[in-house]
């Protein structure tokens, strides 16, 4: 069957661009302005300007034709194409020592075992790539488009250990492109999966120093420690981070960063949270976090919802607040802080009682804490046969982007059935801690962050 040409219109917004222009879903896009379109980095940038030639095939007369269009240099067409990318996801090309999709059990939804690396998800998404199935084309690309930031897994700046870490005998050399993006005046984001015993220690201060020459194009760092699950049978062996080790990561850390802002006024170089968690420590100011630009890297988040509360519960008055019994449901990772937070609002509010249950992660394995990989299977065994009170809350990071699905398929009213308890979903954010236990309020299924996120695999959301 011959290929169509174009890319296929999967919906068109009413009242758009598009719409008053009669293109229809099931319609294809060929060009604009002359320009074959290859992919959303085409799109994109084509359609910035403010006058355009769109070649469209209309699937009603089975005829192509152009429509000549004046907009706002901002101004969206309004056309949602059946492929997000305009264009096939490219798969991973390494073997990670650290891959959370290789940790995954047999039978869960497919699309949780596809491993991109894809840099046009880096720009979409906010995914991190590795640089290493990307081509001169695509480097070219993203200097030519001005696309920035980029996100780029670095790991480690030596060649040699980033060789052996990804399972990519190219792996090293890819990091020559942050030279390239860094003449180009593209600004990065970067990562570090730190791995005990391969990156750490003397491999963390050697890549922390020498991520100097990308400044000022490297705006940013994040250090996050390897989640690993029970699920590790014929993988390198890898072990997690005790309280001591979190201790000296930290350290590292802020040695790195003082040294940074003495010398430019930046830290650069960011502790996630989950370090400072493991290791007891107190999470640093918001000052610290300049503006958190890797918060969806699990950098911050705690600041942001112990400071967002603080405001709330001062500024709260008691008319709002329902009176009776509500369980919070969470990962033991953030159990002690999220239950410290409602036990204020209990002493602020006595009739007013709420419970905090961290679910031990039984699906994944004990080590994995993190509150967006519990699964409705874990929530269903360890809260039966409880008193859950008048309503369970539940926060927006266990489900599926925009729906009620849990991790391992259960939805929100699977669980609600089963335990004969209605269910609150509850955004990221002190205030909310606060909001859903209003008699109107009006829960949200919507993430903050990717459902699915590659690279490591491991959604940093507490």
């Amino acid at each position: 069957m011959k290929k169509q040409k174009g890319h296929l219109i999967r919906s068109v917004e009413p009242g758009s661009i598009a719409d008053e222009l009669g293109i229809h879903p099931g319609d294809r896009l060929i060009s604009i302005n002359g320009t074959v379109i290859e992919d959303v980095f085409d799109y994109r940038y084509l359609t910035d300007d403010e006058e355009l030639t769109l070649l469209i095939y209309s699937a009603e007369e089975d005829d192509e034709y152009e429509a000549d269009i004046e907009k706002d240099a901002d101004e969206d067409l309004g056309i949602e194409f059946e492929a997000g990318l305009m264009d096939e996801y490219r798969h991973c090309s390494n073997k990670c020592i650290f891959c959370f999709i290789d940790q995954m059990p047999p039978g869960m939804r497919e699309t949780l075992y596809f491993k991109d690396d894809d840099a046009r998800l880096s720009f979409l998404q906010g995914n991190y790539v590795t640089l290493t199935n990307m081509s001169p084309k695509d480097v070219e690309r993203i200097c030519f488009y001005k696309l920035s930031p980029i996100n780029v897994s670095i790991h480690t700046t030596n060649p040699e250990l980033r060789c052996k870490m990804l399972h990519n005998r190219f792996a090293g050399d890819a990091l020559k492109k942050l030279d390239t993006f860094c003449e180009a005046g593209i600004e990065i984001n970067g990562q570090i999966v730190l791995c005990k015993g391969w990156n750490d220690g003397a491999e963390l201060d050697r890549t922390l120093g020498d991520i100097e020459k990308y400044l000022p194009n490297l705006i940013s760092l994040s250090v996050v420690p390897v989640g690993l699950t029970k699920f590790r049978e014929g993988l390198c062996p890898l072990e997690p981070f005790g309280p001591e080790e979190s201790a000296v990561v930290i350290d590292q850390i802020e040695k790195w960063q003082k040294y940074y802002y003495d010398k430019y006024g930046t830290r650069i170089v960011y502790a996630s949270d989950e370090w400072y968690l493991k290791a007891g420590r107190e999470i640093p100011s918001q000052d610290a976090y300049e503006g958190f630009p890797q918060m969806e890297n699990g950098v911050g988040m705690v600041r942001t919802l112990l400071d967002d509360f603080d405001e709330a519960l001062a500024a709260d008055d008691s008319d709002r607040i329902m009176k009776g019994k509500f369980t919070f449901v969470t990962g033991k990772l953030i159990e002690p802080i999220l239950r410290t937070l409602t036990e204020r609002i209990t002493e602020k509010y006595p009739e007013t009682v709420t419970e905090v249950v961290g679910i031990r992660n039984d699906f994944f394995g004990n080590m994995i804490t993190v509150a967006g990989l519990v699964t409705g299977q874990d929530i269903l065994a360890q809260l039966k046969d409880r008193d859950l009170g008048d309503f369970i809350i539940m926060p927006s990071c266990m489900l599926r982007a925009g729906e009620s699905v849990l991790l391992d398929d259960l939805t929100v009213e699977d669980l609600q059935k089963a335990l004969q308890t209605k269910i609150r979903i509850v955004k990221s954010g002190g205030s909310a801690l606060i909001d859903v236990l209003c008699d109107d309020y009006t829960g949200s299924f919507e993430r903050e962050v990717p459902y699915e996120q590659t690279d490591s695999g491991d959604r940093r959301q507490t």
